[in-house]
């Protein structure tokens, strides 16, 4: 009796020891738990934060062959009644939110003075895990799919606000630039322009594979007209593909630099344009930038802009944010002075 007695008392011992054991470990379950959601609260609550400047950060959400894409639309303040703005669409870059776009190009504060909508459409994360536009996926298709979605997004801002659709251009960081030359190639009569960042050429890939060899630098074949709308010919391709702006840092470790000749070359033998003679241009202590002009007929059809020292990040962006870099000539400012400039010089359509 005595010995089940004492294996009953271990047992007993070891039923409490075992009780505290977890409640212990509950409570700290639930306090880490606690944290972490308080965590999860306050990067959510920031990522719905609006950028700081004047104006309206608008949200919504489009749905087109590719899924549905969220997006945030910048209006810029004191609209006048019957005022219709140009309207630039931005593409950020993988690791990036169109808030993070945002805040690092600072394309809202110059929105604001210039008086444009800015429009920033999101990948979804299901999509991609790293938040990368599928540029080069041409085999399965995700790439067009993902271009009628944006295309939608795009349509959606113009019927639910007074966009100019005669001024509409679009610019994109990295993956944004691979997709926004997709954007300019399948639909090319609906943009003035294009201004490409750190991006690989039109047509370098269509596949994750090729996507990495174009990344490292292989060259590309001149763009076929079959790039270019699904039945457009190719003397049709020399009046409707949208001028060419290309910024590119020589520094660029993700993105070889080799890329900005590429696209320029790509696009000026599909636009009939030829290079003009080099400039370097240098402001203060802002790293210095070599300029290459393609022209036809006296108009530019391709800016190449190289960025001496610049890596894969916004040249003249915010500082001590990711993916950008401040002490680099302003390539917000740069963009919108060259859309601006088509804007003007292209004949309606």
């Amino acid at each position: 009796m005595a010995r089940r007695s004492s294996s009953t008392s271990a047992a007993k011992a070891f039923t409490r020891a075992y009780q505290r054991s977890m409640k212990a470990l509950t409570a700290a379950t639930l306090r880490s738990g606690k944290r972490i959601a308080g965590q999860v609260q306050r990067v959510a609550a920031e990522h719905l934060k609006p950028p700081r400047g004047p104006g309206d950060w608008l949200a919504g959400a489009a749905l087109g062959p590719g899924g549905a894409r969220r997006y945030h639309l910048y209006r810029p303040p004191d609209m006048q009644l019957g005022e219709r703005l140009p309207l630039l669409v931005m593409l950020h870059g993988c690791g990036q939110t169109g808030r993070d776009f945002a805040a690092s190009t600072r394309m809202n504060l110059l929105a604001a003075r210039e008086r444009f909508f800015v429009l920033y459409p999101e990948q979804d994360r299901m999509a991609h895990p790293q938040g990368c536009w599928n540029w080069y996926d041409h085999r399965f298709g995700k790439a067009d799919a993902e271009a009628a979605t944006l295309m939608a997004a795009i349509d959606q801002a113009c019927m639910l606000y007074p966009v100019d659709r005669e001024r509409v251009a679009v610019a994109g960081l990295s993956a944004g630039a691979g997709m926004a030359a997709l954007l300019a190639t399948r639909y090319p009569v609906r943009f003035k322009a294009l201004a490409m960042h750190s991006g690989v050429a039109p047509g370098a890939a269509r596949s994750p594979a090729t996507a990495l060899g174009a990344m490292r630098g292989r060259r590309v074949p001149p763009m076929p007209a079959t790039a270019v709308g699904k039945a457009m010919g190719a003397a049709a391709v020399l009046t409707t593909l949208p001028p060419l702006l290309i910024l590119h840092g020589d520094a660029d470790l993700v993105v070889s630099a080799s890329n900005a000749l590429s696209t320029a070359e790509v696009w000026a033998t599909a636009t009939g344009a030829r290079p003009g003679i080099e400039r370097t241009v240098q402001r203060g202590k802002r790293h210095a930038m070599r300029i290459t002009e393609f022209k036809r007929q006296g108009r530019t059809f391709v800016m190449l802009c190289e960025v001496a020292g610049l890596g894969h990040a916004w040249s003249g962006g915010a500082p001590r944010l990711a993916f950008s870099d401040a002490a680099g000539p302003n390539a917000s400012r740069l963009i919108w002075a060259f859309a601006s400039k088509q804007f003007k010089a292209a004949p309606p359509r």
